[in-house]
């Protein structure tokens, strides 16, 4: 059998490596965290139910801007931005809040800097891994054509940074029912939620940017000694980007799942409501 063809003093094809360590397990569990979160996300959008239970809000449809109280599991009329789902809707879509909002987060953690690097090592092989040969494209042109679309990276930051605010309200919502305060299990999972989004969304590369990247002096005046708070702060969050960027990920998921199971009346929420 003839020898592989070398560039670089590196073995080139598909999956060739002269590493020893498992280094598929990584790029498998990218695709198994990310395609799961994908087919159920999607999934629970196109349910249009059962998102609200008691005062608890799923985050999958925050914020709230139509309400068909038709339909089972839905919130309060109230509760609607925009009140009653509106007639001018598309047949062919199903009536749910969640489809309306859904882009803005989405956007957000699709042209993500981690995100990024891990889907194009696990999905398209891109490399898979470091030192691992991948699946060859022809000439490398960078982030070109439609991929230009990750530039937009740095203006979902701002959708994405006023969907925490709005979570935290719904978080807050979630300790009264009925007029009274309480607590629930589920006012914790939902404060721990935006928490989560905080942490990821504050310790993003385009934040740290837009707080001191372009500052050449910290020093220089009483405004850039705050933005280097700011910035040092912001930087710590980025030293653990993925692993805020994976908590976030599941727990944005677990809160509409558990909110899901409460309104379907398969699960219980240990309250002080009773």
């Amino acid at each position: 059998m003839g020898e592989l063809a070398r560039t670089g003093g590196h073995v080139v094809g598909f999956a060739t490596t002269a590493r020893t360590d498992r280094w598929w397990i990584g790029p498998l569990l990218t695709i198994l965290g990310l395609g799961g979160f994908a087919v159920y996300a999607t999934w629970a959008a196109f349910q249009g139910s059962y998102y609200f239970s008691g005062s608890y809000l799923s985050p999958f449809y925050s914020p709230l801007l139509f309400v068909d109280p038709a339909a089972p599991g839905s919130a309060p009329l109230e509760h609607a931005w925009l009140g009653r789902w509106p007639a001018w809707w598309p047949s062919i879509l199903p009536e749910s809040p969640a489809i309306l909002i859904l882009i803005f987060p989405l956007a957000f953690r699709a042209t993500c800097y981690y995100y990024r690097k891990a889907y194009y090592r696990s999905f398209f092989a891109m490399p898979p891994a470091c030192a691992v040969g991948g699946i060859r494209r022809g000439k490398y042109r960078g982030e070109a054509g439609l991929l230009l679309v990750q530039n937009l990276h740095r203006y979902a930051l701002y959708f994405a940074s006023l969907f925490i605010f709005i979570l935290y309200y719904d978080a807050f919502r979630a300790f009264f029912r009925d007029g009274r305060l309480g607590v629930g299990v589920g006012s914790i999972v939902l404060l721990i939620n935006p928490t989560l989004l905080a942490g990821y969304t504050f310790g993003c590369h385009s934040f740290r940017h837009l707080v001191g990247g372009r500052l050449d002096c910290f020093s220089c005046g009483g405004s850039s000694v705050l933005r280097h708070g700011i910035w040092s702060r912001s930087s710590a969050l980025n030293a653990h980007h993925m692993q805020w960027a994976w908590a976030s990920l599941f727990w944005v998921a677990f809160s509409d799942l558990y909110v899901r199971l409460l309104s379907m009346g398969l699960l219980h929420d240990f309250s002080t409501w009773g």
